[in-house]
Protein backbone atom coordinates (compact mmCIF):
# COMPACT_ATOMS: atom_id res chain seq x y z
CA UNK A 1 0.00 0.00 0.00
CA UNK A 2 1.14 3.89 -0.62
CA UNK A 3 -0.08 7.05 -0.26
CA UNK A 4 0.71 9.80 -3.24
CA UNK A 5 0.97 13.24 -2.08
CA UNK A 6 2.46 16.04 -4.42
CA UNK A 7 5.55 13.94 -5.18
CA UNK A 8 5.84 12.02 -2.06
CA UNK A 9 5.43 8.75 -2.00
CA UNK A 10 5.13 7.20 1.56
CA UNK A 11 5.13 3.00 1.59
CA UNK A 12 3.60 0.96 3.99
CA UNK A 13 4.20 -1.20 5.66
CA UNK A 14 6.90 1.34 7.81
CA UNK A 15 6.42 3.45 11.32
CA UNK A 16 3.36 4.96 11.62
CA UNK A 17 3.40 8.98 10.48
CA UNK A 18 2.93 11.47 13.39
CA UNK A 19 1.14 14.73 12.12
CA UNK A 20 1.91 17.71 14.13
CA UNK A 21 -0.87 20.25 14.82
CA UNK A 22 -0.56 24.08 14.18
CA UNK A 23 -3.77 26.32 14.86
CA UNK A 24 -3.42 29.63 13.42
CA UNK A 25 -6.66 30.62 15.40
CA UNK A 26 -6.86 31.89 19.09
CA UNK A 27 -9.91 29.81 20.21
CA UNK A 28 -8.12 26.48 19.43
CA UNK A 29 -9.57 24.04 22.25
CA UNK A 30 -6.40 22.52 23.07
CA UNK A 31 -5.29 26.37 24.21
CA UNK A 32 -2.68 26.21 21.68
CA UNK A 33 -3.50 28.61 19.07
CA UNK A 34 -1.03 31.16 17.51
CA UNK A 35 -2.27 34.15 15.19
CA UNK A 36 1.40 35.00 14.52
CA UNK A 37 3.00 33.67 11.44
CA UNK A 38 6.33 33.48 12.45
CA UNK A 39 5.31 31.98 15.56
CA UNK A 40 3.45 29.99 14.34
CA UNK A 41 6.18 28.39 11.71
CA UNK A 42 8.92 28.16 15.11
CA UNK A 43 6.00 26.03 16.29
CA UNK A 44 6.11 24.24 13.38
CA UNK A 45 9.90 23.96 12.98
CA UNK A 46 9.84 22.34 16.51
CA UNK A 47 7.41 19.66 16.01
CA UNK A 48 9.45 18.31 13.24
CA UNK A 49 12.51 18.77 15.21
CA UNK A 50 10.06 16.58 17.95
CA UNK A 51 9.42 13.86 15.31
CA UNK A 52 6.26 14.97 13.11
CA UNK A 53 6.76 14.32 9.15
CA UNK A 54 3.26 15.72 8.43
CA UNK A 55 2.32 19.62 9.64
CA UNK A 56 -1.78 20.13 9.61
CA UNK A 57 -2.41 23.14 9.47
CA UNK A 58 -5.55 24.70 10.64
CA UNK A 59 -7.36 28.32 10.55
CA UNK A 60 -10.61 27.78 12.24
CA UNK A 61 -11.16 26.13 15.01
CA UNK A 62 -13.74 23.04 14.85
CA UNK A 63 -15.58 24.15 18.43
CA UNK A 64 -19.14 24.18 17.99
CA UNK A 65 -19.07 27.21 20.13
CA UNK A 66 -17.36 29.46 18.13
CA UNK A 67 -18.45 31.24 15.42
CA UNK A 68 -17.31 30.84 11.59
CA UNK A 69 -14.79 32.79 10.15
CA UNK A 70 -15.22 33.68 6.80
CA UNK A 71 -13.56 32.52 3.69
CA UNK A 72 -10.97 35.31 2.90
CA UNK A 73 -10.01 34.86 6.40
CA UNK A 74 -9.33 31.82 6.37
CA UNK A 75 -6.83 32.00 3.37
CA UNK A 76 -5.07 34.79 4.33
CA UNK A 77 -4.24 32.92 7.68
CA UNK A 78 -3.55 30.05 5.86
CA UNK A 79 -1.68 30.88 2.96
CA UNK A 80 0.58 33.36 4.97
CA UNK A 81 1.93 30.69 6.93
CA UNK A 82 2.65 28.35 3.43
CA UNK A 83 4.24 30.82 2.06
CA UNK A 84 6.61 31.73 4.64
CA UNK A 85 6.72 27.63 5.18
CA UNK A 86 8.40 26.97 2.15
CA UNK A 87 10.99 28.89 2.88
CA UNK A 88 12.29 26.45 5.57
CA UNK A 89 14.56 24.26 5.53
CA UNK A 90 12.11 21.73 7.18
CA UNK A 91 9.90 21.96 3.82
CA UNK A 92 12.64 21.65 1.55
CA UNK A 93 13.32 18.33 3.56
CA UNK A 94 10.44 16.57 2.62
CA UNK A 95 7.55 17.54 5.61
CA UNK A 96 4.45 17.03 4.16
CA UNK A 97 2.06 20.11 4.44
CA UNK A 98 -1.62 19.44 5.38
CA UNK A 99 -3.91 22.11 5.29
CA UNK A 100 -7.10 21.50 7.52
CA UNK A 101 -10.10 23.02 6.43
CA UNK A 102 -13.47 22.14 4.37
CA UNK A 103 -13.95 25.07 2.05
CA UNK A 104 -13.66 24.17 -1.33
CA UNK A 105 -12.98 27.83 -2.05
CA UNK A 106 -10.04 28.02 0.74
CA UNK A 107 -8.45 25.04 -0.87
CA UNK A 108 -8.74 26.21 -4.23
CA UNK A 109 -6.90 29.20 -3.50
CA UNK A 110 -4.12 28.00 -0.85
CA UNK A 111 -3.26 24.07 -2.04
CA UNK A 112 -1.34 25.24 -5.07
CA UNK A 113 0.56 27.45 -2.79
CA UNK A 114 2.04 24.11 -1.46
CA UNK A 115 -0.23 21.73 0.24
CA UNK A 116 0.06 18.12 0.07
CA UNK A 117 -2.73 16.49 1.77
CA UNK A 118 -6.13 18.41 1.79
CA UNK A 119 -7.54 17.17 5.41
CA UNK A 120 -11.46 17.45 5.34
CA UNK A 121 -13.31 17.53 8.19
CA UNK A 122 -16.25 18.15 6.01
CA UNK A 123 -17.49 14.67 5.25
CA UNK A 124 -16.73 15.31 1.74
CA UNK A 125 -20.75 15.91 0.98
CA UNK A 126 -19.91 16.63 -2.64
CA UNK A 127 -16.72 15.78 -5.45
CA UNK A 128 -15.16 19.38 -5.38
CA UNK A 129 -12.88 18.72 -2.97
CA UNK A 130 -11.86 15.59 -4.49
CA UNK A 131 -11.37 17.24 -7.97
CA UNK A 132 -9.31 20.14 -6.36
CA UNK A 133 -6.87 17.12 -5.02
CA UNK A 134 -6.77 15.31 -8.60
CA UNK A 135 -6.09 18.61 -9.92
CA UNK A 136 -3.16 19.44 -7.86
CA UNK A 137 -1.40 16.09 -7.34
CA UNK A 138 -2.02 16.36 -3.42
CA UNK A 139 -3.63 13.69 -0.99
CA UNK A 140 -7.35 13.90 0.21
CA UNK A 141 -8.04 13.21 4.21
CA UNK A 142 -12.01 12.05 4.12
CA UNK A 143 -13.43 12.15 7.84
CA UNK A 144 -16.61 10.61 8.86
CA UNK A 145 -19.04 12.64 10.35
CA UNK A 146 -22.47 14.04 9.80
CA UNK A 147 -23.77 17.44 8.93
CA UNK A 148 -21.78 20.38 8.42
CA UNK A 149 -18.62 21.45 10.37
CA UNK A 150 -19.58 24.17 13.68
CA UNK A 151 -22.58 22.37 14.07
CA UNK A 152 -23.09 20.56 17.19
CA UNK A 153 -24.22 17.13 16.53
CA UNK A 154 -23.92 15.86 19.84
CA UNK A 155 -26.87 14.11 20.20
CA UNK A 156 -26.26 11.54 16.96
CA UNK A 157 -25.68 7.79 17.99
CA UNK A 158 -25.64 4.24 15.77
CA UNK A 159 -26.27 0.73 16.68
CA UNK A 160 -23.22 0.01 14.85
CA UNK A 161 -20.82 2.62 14.58
CA UNK A 162 -18.85 0.42 12.60
CA UNK A 163 -21.04 -0.87 10.37
CA UNK A 164 -21.80 3.01 9.74
CA UNK A 165 -18.57 4.05 8.85
CA UNK A 166 -17.92 1.20 6.65
CA UNK A 167 -20.76 2.53 4.14
CA UNK A 168 -19.74 6.15 4.60
CA UNK A 169 -16.16 5.11 3.42
CA UNK A 170 -17.22 2.93 0.58
CA UNK A 171 -19.45 5.70 -0.74
CA UNK A 172 -16.92 8.55 -0.48
CA UNK A 173 -14.42 6.36 -2.23
CA UNK A 174 -16.46 6.15 -5.00
CA UNK A 175 -17.66 9.38 -5.34
CA UNK A 176 -13.46 10.22 -4.92
CA UNK A 177 -12.34 8.02 -7.66
CA UNK A 178 -15.25 9.40 -10.03
CA UNK A 179 -13.66 12.71 -9.58
CA UNK A 180 -10.96 11.95 -10.57
CA UNK A 181 -8.77 11.45 -7.72
CA UNK A 182 -6.85 8.30 -7.38
CA UNK A 183 -7.65 6.08 -4.75
CA UNK A 184 -3.44 5.96 -3.84
CA UNK A 185 -4.11 9.63 -2.68
CA UNK A 186 -6.61 9.14 -0.09
CA UNK A 187 -6.91 8.46 3.40
CA UNK A 188 -9.67 7.47 5.99
CA UNK A 189 -10.38 9.34 9.15
CA UNK A 190 -13.27 7.81 11.80
CA UNK A 191 -13.77 11.16 13.01
CA UNK A 192 -13.43 10.59 16.76
CA UNK A 193 -15.73 12.43 18.50
CA UNK A 194 -17.46 14.12 15.43
CA UNK A 195 -21.25 13.31 15.19
CA UNK A 196 -20.39 9.95 18.07
CA UNK A 197 -20.93 9.42 21.70
CA UNK A 198 -18.16 8.19 24.37
CA UNK A 199 -19.37 4.72 23.41
CA UNK A 200 -18.95 5.18 19.72
CA UNK A 201 -15.60 6.65 19.57
CA UNK A 202 -14.72 3.67 22.36
CA UNK A 203 -15.69 0.71 19.80
CA UNK A 204 -13.65 2.86 16.82
CA UNK A 205 -10.49 2.05 19.20
CA UNK A 206 -11.46 -1.30 19.53
CA UNK A 207 -12.49 -2.13 16.07
CA UNK A 208 -10.20 0.05 13.84
CA UNK A 209 -9.05 -2.82 12.27
CA UNK A 210 -12.21 -3.45 9.96
CA UNK A 211 -11.61 -0.25 8.45
CA UNK A 212 -8.47 -2.01 6.79
CA UNK A 213 -10.72 -3.59 3.92
CA UNK A 214 -10.31 -0.72 2.20
CA UNK A 215 -6.18 -1.06 1.94
CA UNK A 216 -5.85 2.84 2.74
CA UNK A 217 -3.75 4.13 5.38
CA UNK A 218 -6.09 5.11 8.68
CA UNK A 219 -5.31 8.30 10.43
CA UNK A 220 -6.59 8.31 13.86
CA UNK A 221 -7.16 11.87 15.34
CA UNK A 222 -6.33 11.25 19.37
CA UNK A 223 -4.54 13.93 20.67
CA UNK A 224 -6.70 15.44 23.69
CA UNK A 225 -10.08 13.89 22.37
CA UNK A 226 -13.43 14.98 24.56
CA UNK A 227 -13.72 11.34 24.83
CA UNK A 228 -10.59 10.79 26.79
CA UNK A 229 -12.00 14.27 29.12
CA UNK A 230 -14.86 12.39 29.48
CA UNK A 231 -13.05 9.49 31.10
CA UNK A 232 -10.13 10.81 32.74
CA UNK A 233 -12.50 13.64 33.99
CA UNK A 234 -9.26 16.19 32.74
CA UNK A 235 -9.27 19.47 30.96
CA UNK A 236 -7.92 19.26 27.13
CA UNK A 237 -4.22 20.57 28.26
CA UNK A 238 -3.70 17.74 30.63
CA UNK A 239 -5.27 14.83 28.48
CA UNK A 240 -2.07 13.98 27.16
CA UNK A 241 -1.41 10.42 29.22
CA UNK A 242 -4.85 9.57 27.85
CA UNK A 243 -3.61 10.47 24.26
CA UNK A 244 -0.86 8.02 24.59
CA UNK A 245 -3.24 5.30 25.54
CA UNK A 246 -5.33 6.18 22.77
CA UNK A 247 -2.26 6.02 20.41
CA UNK A 248 -1.04 2.52 21.79
CA UNK A 249 -4.83 0.70 20.89
CA UNK A 250 -4.46 2.53 17.72
CA UNK A 251 -1.18 1.44 16.69
CA UNK A 252 -1.87 -2.04 17.33
CA UNK A 253 -5.28 -2.07 15.43
CA UNK A 254 -3.42 -1.14 12.81
CA UNK A 255 -3.22 3.04 12.33
CA UNK A 256 -1.09 4.30 9.74
CA UNK A 257 -1.17 7.83 11.03
CA UNK A 258 -1.91 9.90 14.41
CA UNK A 259 -2.47 13.81 14.69
CA UNK A 260 -0.91 14.73 17.80
CA UNK A 261 -0.52 17.99 20.04
CA UNK A 262 2.84 16.66 21.43
CA UNK A 263 4.36 15.32 19.26
CA UNK A 264 7.65 14.42 20.97
CA UNK A 265 5.52 11.87 23.51
CA UNK A 266 4.10 10.21 20.80
CA UNK A 267 6.82 9.74 18.56
CA UNK A 268 9.33 8.41 22.03
CA UNK A 269 5.51 5.89 22.64
CA UNK A 270 5.94 5.02 19.19
CA UNK A 271 9.92 3.85 19.37
CA UNK A 272 8.82 1.63 22.47
CA UNK A 273 6.28 0.32 20.56
CA UNK A 274 7.77 -0.35 17.58
CA UNK A 275 11.13 -1.81 19.17
CA UNK A 276 8.78 -4.48 21.09
CA UNK A 277 7.17 -5.49 17.65
CA UNK A 278 10.38 -6.03 16.10
CA UNK A 279 12.71 -7.54 18.66
CA UNK A 280 14.57 -10.38 17.71
CA UNK A 281 14.26 -9.84 14.10
CA UNK A 282 17.53 -9.70 11.98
Amino acid sequence: MQLLARGHTIVFPRRPLLMGIVNLSADSFSGDGLSDVEAAVAKAQGLVADGAEIIDLGAESARTNREAIGEQEEIDRLAGFVTRWAQTREAAGGTLLSLNTWRPEVARAVLPLGGHLLNDIGALPTDENARICAANGAALLIMHTIGQPKVPHTHIGYDDVMQRLEEFFAEKLALAERAGLSREAIVLDPGIDFAKQREDNLRIYRKLARLQRFGRPILLPISRKTVIGDLLGLPAPERDAGTIASLVAGYERGAQLFRVHNVRAAAQALAILEAVVHAGES
